[in-house]
């Protein structure tokens, strides 16, 4: 995985600056190349082949630039369909995506020959354009802010911050979104000014207008036209992980002890052949009558003895809770309605001490195959949404708890910025359950999980993959009626797993309770000193957003009182105003 960065001007100083802000992105090599309208820079982490022959900016012979984050999964099909039009010089995905990008219309690329997880930017010399483009789940970042000559970008919002005058203010409706959505799935980051292209969007930018003058949107819409069959989902799995295991780096499993990395870590294994697999296990543990906190640990442990796997405990503590509490609000950039913030950051940590340097995770697989309840809800709703506004209005709720802000907008107000934004082609009236599905991917999955792994995983210099998030799987599953992925009782969810590895996985994972992967942070903050001392330092300091957080997310121990904590840490870390 890689890092990206231009401006359209000559202006190495720039660009350089921007390359060491965020140089955890890649160790393996930084290289700058500039003209006179623009400045195109690159730092590598090397993963599917030799540093030297990974290094961008690349050069065309048409004098083309690309510089590129990502993998293309489908690489080896895509030389073979070309076989006697591309000759590569290497080994390496970056010359045969500008290769593509040269030869076909950028639409054509991102829509019908790539299956990859990419931000990328590309200089069209002849046609004095440069086009942005980020993958169809949003898996790869993409930032940019407004210049006097036009734009600067970045894989990261922290290399920005210097050149937008704005940055330290904070965007209300960002903000809003964040406390009451989640996460932010708006264009507007949380630091006025700096924007994202969005997740399966290209735009292009024209150099001499200093101006997009085109936007492109790719997605996976939920067309839910297909039969669910046990051989073709357990054949259309195998080629997801199978295509996800590019590269000569060391790879590692998140293994939570639920059935999607578990289902992930047992066809790697067969794969790799050996497979070294990370679990969290809390201590001290808290056993409520919803939940024990180690149960997914207890779970994860079995299964990678079962499999023969190489099994590591990350033990988290409140101790531990407290000495990553900053950092894990530094890298994230943009505040997360999650309190496990900490303990991924602090899980990246040691899967990069045992040398992994690439992760796998199961994340998308609940978005994909109804495995929530909430997709049980709207599949037997017996009041179906009517249209696009009343399906968004009825997905916002989804949410429990949101953090109260003191300000006039309220959730009408949101949802009228929502309706405009969230892109409707994901709207299918005929499958309300698989329309929240494919809107979730592109929304929580994309600005909560996606962006928390790359971040977590970068400041280590690690890519994260995700198998179940390529182009065809998610294509394949969306295609499939939610009628056969959810049944007719809450507990009959996640049907096409469940029915296609029922001889395969153990019962234990299939079968078990969903409890999530979480640590007891509500009872640590009650009981631990350490952390209560941590809570009340922060709240007692004046910050740009105490005056708009409501008081109220103070008086109780639960999720808005923890979220409340953590948006005045990150207000306090980036100096924020309003």
């Amino acid at each position: 995985m890689c890092g990206i960065y231009g401006i359209t001007e000559k202006n190495y100083n720039i660009v350089s600056d921007c390359i060491k802000i965020s140089s955890h992105r890649g160790p393996d090599g930084l290289s700058i190349w500039m003209n006179d309208k623009i400045t195109l820079g690159h730092n590598l982490l090397s993963i599917t082949s030799a540093p030297s022959e990974g290094k961008q900016p690349w050069i065309t012979d048409r004098q083309n630039i690309l510089v590129y984050n990502g993998e293309i999964f489908n690489y080896y099909e895509i030389k073979k369909n070309i076989q006697n039009k591309f000759t590569p010089k290497t080994s390496c995905d970056t010359e045969l995506l500008a290769w593509l990008l040269e030869n076909n219309s950028y639409e054509d690329v991102v829509n019908n020959i790539l299956d990859s997880m990419h931000a990328f930017v590309f200089y069209n010399s002849l046609k004095n354009e440069i086009i942005l483009s980020r993958d169809h789940a949003g898996i790869k970042p993409l930032y940019f802010t407004k210049t006097s000559s036009g734009i600067i970008f970045s894989s990261e919002i922290k290399s920005l911050l210097p050149y937008c005058k704005t940055a330290n203010t904070i965007d209300r409706m960002a903000l809003a979104c964040t406390c009451y959505s989640g996460a932010n799935f708006l264009r507007q980051t949380i630091f006025k000014g700096i924007n994202k292209v969005m997740p399966g969007e290209t735009m292009v930018f024209d150099l001499d207008q200093k101006k997009f003058k085109t936007v492109h949107r790719n997605l996976v819409k939920p067309l839910s036209n297909k039969k669910f069959e046990i051989e073709e989902f357990t054949d259309e799995t195998k080629k997801a992980i199978k295509q996800s295991t590019l590269g000569l780096r060391k790879f590692g499993m998140f293994l939570s002890g639920g059935i999607d990395s578990s289902l992930i870590a047992y066809e790697l294994k067969n794969e790799l052949k050996s497979l070294h697999t990370f679990t969290n296990k809390m201590e001290p543990n808290v056993v409520t009558p919803n939940e024990d906190h180690n149960s997914d640990a207890l779970v994860a442990e079995k299964f990678a003895k079962d499999f023969d796997m190489f099994h590591h405990e990350v033990v988290i503590t409140p101790d531990i809770i407290n000495e990553v509490w900053d950092d894990s609000i530094k890298f994230m950039e943009e505040p997360r309605y999650n309190w496990n913030m900490p303990m991924y950051f602090y899980t990246n940590k040691i899967l990069s001490k045992f040398g992994t340097v690439v992760t796998m995770a199961g994340d998308m697989g609940d978005e994909l195959l109804g495995g929530y309840p909430g997709y049980f809800a709207k599949k037997n709703m017996p009041n179906k949404p009517k249209n696009w506004e009343d399906f968004i209005w009825i997905w916002m709720h989804k949410f429990r708890s949101p953090v109260e802000l003191n300000v006039k907008m309220n959730m009408r107000d949101l949802h009228s910025v929502l309706c405009k934004i969230l892109p409707s082609e994901l709207w299918n009236p005929e499958d309300i359950a698989n329309s929240a599905m494919a809107l979730d991917c592109v929304t929580t999955v994309s600005e909560d999980f996606f962006s928390r792994n790359d971040r977590y995983g970068m400041a280590f210099s690690m890519e994260g993959r995700f198998p179940f998030s390529s182009k065809r799987f998610m294509k394949y599953c969306l295609a499939i009626k939610s009628k056969y992925k959810i049944g007719s009782t809450i507990h009959d969810i996640k049907l096409p797993v469940k029915q296609s590895y029922r001889n395969i996985l153990p019962g234990y994972v299939l079968e078990k309770k969903k409890t999530g992967w979480s640590v007891p942070i509500v009872y640590w903050l009650r009981h631990n000193k350490i952390l209560h001392d941590k809570f009340k330092s922060t709240i007692k300091k004046s910050d740009g957003i105490e005056e708009i957080i409501s008081e109220n997310n103070y008086l109780v121990n639960d999720k808005p009182k923890v979220i409340s904590w953590m948006l005045r840490s990150w207000s306090q870390k980036y100096n924020m105003s309003l």
